[in-house]
């Protein structure tokens, strides 16, 4: 996607060997490059969510991974990065599938070739997320035109971000509706703020901004109220994690939003690549839940009068807090999913029918 007109991916190598991220902890309100030279440093980032999103987390980890073979190409020193980067964010699975990936391809090459393999697999990660999220906004803008025929307008809510930040470029719930909007379909998008981080707020809104695409930023319990009046034709997100039967973790809050649409027979999907079906879970119960830190909840981090950026307590000392950053929405309510092989029902059959080369993705 583009940035003042120049095109940017969320992540790559530069030509002095370090890996170059945009800050989105920074961002709407500064569009900063991080640069991450060590496996360290890409753990630091996928933990305080420099770097975040399920497809653009697991191509960060593959280029930890190439950074530390890059300085130590051992096994023992393999084995020590994957066990960190794992560590980072228990629940998008497609950081567990990118290590598993690149343990797979770099413990049967001599340790004098494995930071050479490392960068190329690394980059084959990244360009293969982009081409699978490109085919998601292909299969998802037929929806999209299906509805137009109807509508004069296709009103979409989604929640969290899912766009071209959450992966390397394209991204998966806003892929279909960026080809729409680019094929001049009138299209607006209901943007839940996504509480307690705000990532549609703050990302959602400012990528879809960035493009041109009309949108318009509402609080989260406003989409049921919006489902109710007609004024939602179709609700679409992203996933971290899709279990083997279709139930879909997101960001919490999703679950609401899949309870509304289905009590007022608004259709909702989910967007996703291969690679975030998790084959291991039967049942969303089984999904390992991230529970992060209560100053997310505490605080609110916004621009101040003077310009600068500035984080200010909201909820009372003493207060105790939860903060689970997922909730799982069961198969049941979801219509469709939206991956790199077209839209699929969301259950068990429908799904080994699709993957017939299903397989664990543990590292």
């Amino acid at each position: 996607m583009k940035i003042s007109g120049r095109h940017y991916r969320t992540i790559w190598r530069s030509e002095d060997g370090t890996v170059q991220v945009i800050d989105q902890s920074r961002l709407p309100f500064s569009f900063e490059i991080q640069p991450l030279d060590s496996v360290e440093a890409v753990a630091h980032a996928i933990r305080t969510m420099v770097v975040r999103g399920a497809p653009l987390i697991g191509a960060t980890a593959a280029y930890g991974i190439a950074l530390a073979m890059h300085r130590e190409p051992s096994t023992p020193h393999l084995d020590a990065a994957i066990a960190l980067l794992r560590a980072t964010r228990p629940t998008a699975i497609d950081l567990a599938w990118a290590l598993g990936r690149m343990r797979s391809a770099l413990t049967v090459v001599e340790a004098p070739h494995r930071a050479r393999m490392a960068w190329s697999l690394a980059a084959q990660i990244s360009d293969d997320y982009v081409e699978q999220c490109r085919q998601i906004g292909a299969h998802g803008l037929e929806l999209i035109e299906a509805l137009a025929t109807r509508r004069p307008t296709v009103n979409i809510l989604t929640h969290c971000n899912a766009g071209w930040l959450c992966s390397v470029d394209w991204g998966t719930a806003l892929s279909p509706i960026y080809m729409a909007h680019d094929a001049g379909l009138p299209v607006h998008v209901w943007v839940d703020e996504t509480r307690p981080r705000n990532q549609g707020a703050s990302l959602t809104a400012y990528e879809l901004a960035a493009h041109g695409i009309p949108h318009t930023v509402i609080a989260d319990n406003l989409g049921g109220h919006l489902m109710q009046r007609r004024r939602v034709d179709m609700v679409l997100v992203g996933s971290d994690r899709v279990t083997a039967a279709g139930d879909v973790c997101n960001k919490v809050g999703t679950y609401l939003k899949a309870l509304a649409a289905h009590d007022t027979g608004i259709p909702f999907y989910a967007a996703m690549p291969m690679s975030t079906i998790d084959w291991s879970l039967q049942d969303g119960d089984e999904v390992p839940i991230e529970e992060r830190s209560p100053g997310e909840v505490t605080h609110v981090t916004g621009l101040a009068p003077n310009g600068a950026i500035a984080t200010v307590r909201v909820v009372p000392e003493g207060s105790p807090v939860l903060n689970l950053g997922f909730d799982v929405t069961p198969a049941r309510l979801v219509t469709g999913l939206i991956t790199e092989r077209g839209i699929y029902a969301a259950n068990r059959t429908a799904l080994q029918e699709l993957y017939d080369d299903r397989r664990s993705v543990n590292a």
